[in-house]
């Protein structure tokens, strides 16, 4: 501990899972911790992001749900779109005292204002300055605007998650995780949907075939897709606003939400000003998190790293930190099989070796596909969209999963631990699952 030469043996700007979740047990065993945080503490996730849509989305699940038991369920199920709004507020509201209230248990010092670097050691807050040791950046992601003739007329995902009124006519622009999950929500609540992008396919990183399962349930419930269409401009015409591309392509719409992705933190902090290197992918580390200034770290989305920049991910970073500054390891981050996840419904969840790898390597790897409907516990909720593929290395122990399913997510949980820690016969034969259940049935396969 360095306190009698600095303020803080350790401060941390930003205070998103990238930070609280390493920094309270550190400062529970005695280190003097500070967390500069110019907004709502907890960041993205808790605030604006996976807490608030998968509250938006819960009545999306239970609509498809009603629909595959259709006739053995009868009435019919629309969601209010306020309501659901209402309850997201209800759910995430609290979180922001509630994450100060841990950090101030254990005596973390919250610093409210924007930190930015003076020297090496030290951040000024709003002005003021503050000392450390250690440094770490945890600034995460913020949306990627496009930059053209009337860009300030459309809107990011943390507005369209606080619309108190869906519009009738939605325009999407981008095909990642937020364009496709927002897309399945506004559709659901009844918005007629358009989802445009420059590129010829959405979800680039997953599985192709896998993808299309989820476009083509969208387009059948009317969601339109215009690919290859690189957007102009964005126009205000009447009561509409008009997205404009090229080769004359015009759509009228009541809303636009910019969904072309997510970029780091990196402006204003006064990275060059102390020599930090970073990237437009964000600030670059070595393999114990530290950047080219020895006693500044960072964690989390910020960092150009080719694990997925997810709140799993920010999680096990901030944690390996608090380790490495305690003095509980010296060794480099083992990065585990992390997981994704696109909330659509169908769900898309994958972790491991991809299906594209493992094609492209049939001496290492094979290669198991299931028809999800063919599954008799998927039968009972009358489940009728769904694949997955599970890859196998040589020995038969299980490396990756890819999955298309209502269920998705929760089946690729049930398989992570074969995944991370190469399950062979014994160790699968002392699982012993609750039956019958969506982990039963997961593991039955293997």
């Amino acid at each position: 501990m360095s306190t009698k030469q600095y303020d803080y043996d350790v401060l941390y700007i930003g205070s998103g899972h990238g930070t609280f979740d390493g920094a309270i047990p550190l400062a529970a065993k005695g280190f003097k911790v500070a967390i500069v945080e110019s907004g709502l503490i907890g960041g993205t996730c808790p605030n604006r992001g996976c807490n608030a849509k998968i509250t938006l989305d819960a009545p999306v699940v239970l609509q498809r749900q009603f629909e595959d038991l259709k006739g053995i369920v009868d009435g019919s199920l629309s969601i209010n779109w306020q309501k659901n709004v209402a309850h997201k507020d209800e759910v995430i509201g609290g979180l922001p005292d509630f994450i100060s209230g841990l950090l101030k248990s254990v005596g973390i010092d919250v610093l409210s204002g924007h930190g930015s670097f003076q020297d090496a050691h030290t951040v000024l807050v709003d002005g003021q300055a503050k000392t450390a040791d250690k440094i770490v950046l945890a600034t995460g992601l913020h949306p990627h605007r496009l930059n053209i003739p009337g860009s300030e007329l459309a809107h990011d995902s943390s507005e369209f998650m606080n619309l108190a009124t869906l519009p009738k006519r939605l325009a999407i622009i981008g095909s990642g995780y937020i364009a496709l999950e927002f897309a399945t929500i506004a559709n659901a609540a009844g918005a007629e949907v358009t989802v445009i992008t420059h590129g010829d396919r959405a979800l680039r990183k997953f599985d192709k075939s896998f993808v299309q399962t989820v476009v083509d349930d969208l387009q059948d419930r009317g969601v339109q897709f215009a690919f290859n269409t690189a957007v102009t401009s964005f126009e205000k015409a009447d009561d509409a606003f008009v997205v404009k591309a090229a080769d004359g392509f015009e759509l009228a719409s009541d809303w636009v939400l910019d969904a072309t992705g997510r970029i780091p933190n990196i402006e204003n902090i006064g990275l060059d000003k102390v020599g930090v290197a970073y990237n437009a992918h964000g600030i670059i580390v070595n393999d114990h998190l530290q950047t080219n200034i020895d006693n500044i770290y960072a964690s989390g989305d910020v960092i150009d790293k080719t694990q997925p920049k997810l709140t799993p991910t920010a999680i096990f970073e901030s944690t390996y930190l608090k380790q490495l500054f305690a003095g509980e390891t010296t060794a480099a981050i083992k990065y585990p099989a992390i997981p994704s996840v696109v909330f659509t419904s169908p769900r898309l969840a994958e972790v491991g070796v991809s299906p594209e790898t493992a094609a492209a390597d049939p001496e290492h790897y094979t290669i198991e596909s299931h028809h999800i409907p063919d599954d008799w516990y998927r039968q009972v909720g009358k489940e009728k969209l769904g694949d997955n593929r599970l890859i196998f290395d040589k020995e038969h122990h299980l490396v990756g999963a890819t999955e298309v399913s209502a269920q998705a997510d929760d089946v690729i949980n049930t398989l992570l631990p074969a995944v991370e820690f190469k399950f062979g016969p014994a160790e699968l034969g002392r699982l012993v699952y609750l039956f019958p259940s969506i982990s039963s049935s997961a593991f039955g396969q293997l």
